[in-house]
């Protein structure tokens, strides 16, 4: 295509002043040289310094024609520039969800109702036995971390894995070592019974510990009751959970209610991996349960019907 005669114009109009302007550098240049040359001569010095006059003088002319030619490039190139294109908005079309197979019907419904259930139900603003029934294992066990650290202790804990029988460790600022511990069990419905007491008793003792706390959402059986009190074991089950926080001022009781509602706290989390389950269907009744998602490499389960570690 050709170009409209005001652009041709304008280029060259231009192209004399580029021209002009590096044969005014060039002069200039040369009696630069020649003053170099002549100013090192006693005879011929006083030449050379007659020679910077001219040689400022082209140098200043050369600078002078070639900004004209940048200017007028410049104003050239503005007017090759073609108008911006307005391009009509994308149209938007809506995305089609194909339909779920047979075996996602199977496995979604259950694991996700809780997911949506546990979105709209509201959280709960005061303590009750429901928020124990609400929160998984690891959300219970922050929480009595929490509810110890509120009583001046420094409360550690691990997130996963082999813990030893101890889930909580309690440190004293006046004390080297820990000075107590705390079995956690968040069972719902099954009472923590005498074997497990004793089990948390040889641990207390393999640490030369001579306190210790059980806690549990559940209640003790009247044997590991018995035993606890003769150990040195402060069983709190879910009634003395609940009337020890309650003691404890409005503010406290709000911190460990956002501890207890602290992300995804309904779907259990891998007492191995420390990662949350995922929902898994059984290939031999369809019964739906929860598995670490580092399976296979993890092949912890936990049943649907209860959340304990």
């Amino acid at each position: 295509m050709a170009k409209p005669p005001h652009r041709r114009s304008r280029q060259r109009n231009s192209r004399p002043f580029l021209e002009k302007g590096l044969t005014a550098l060039v002069v200039g240049a040369g009696f630069f040289l020649a003053f170099l040359m002549l100013s090192g001569h006693p005879l011929l010095r006083a030449v050379g310094v007659a020679l910077l006059t001219p040689a400022w003088l082209a140098t200043g002319v050369g600078v002078l024609l070639l900004g004209i030619h940048y200017v007028l490039q410049e104003k050239a190139g503005d007017a090759k520039q073609p108008l911006p294109k307005v391009s009509p908005p994308p149209l938007r079309v809506a995305a089609i969800t194909p339909a779920p197979t047979r075996q996602e019907q199977a496995i979604r419904p259950v694991a996700h109702a809780a997911t949506e259930s546990q979105a709209i139900a509201p959280v709960p603003t005061a303590w009750s036995a429901a928020v124990f029934k609400a929160i998984e294992w690891r959300r219970f066990e922050a929480v009595c971390e929490a509810l110890f650290a509120q009583a001046g202790f420094e409360a550690r804990t691990q997130s996963h894995g082999p813990d030893g029988g101890v889930d909580v460790w309690l440190h004293s600022k006046h004390a080297h070592g820990p000075v107590s511990v705390v079995q956690c069990k968040h069972w719902l419905s099954k009472p923590v019974g005498v074997k497990d007491v004793r089990e948390f008793f040889g641990v207390m003792a393999s640490h030369q510990l001579k306190r210790g706390t059980y806690a549990t959402t559940s209640t003790f059986t009247p044997d590991a009751l018995t035993f606890a009190r003769s150990n040195g074991i402060h069983a709190l089950d879910g009634v003395g959970l609940l009337k020890l926080i309650a003691t404890r001022t409005s503010e406290q009781q709000q911190a460990l209610l956002a501890v207890a509602f602290e992300g995804d706290y309904a779907r259990p989390t891998c007492a191995s991996c420390g990662t949350k389950m995922v929902e898994r269907q059984s290939r031999k009744d369809s019964s739906m349960f929860w598995g670490c998602a580092n399976h296979p490499r993890c092949r912890k389960t936990l049943t649907m019907a209860r959340q304990a570690a």
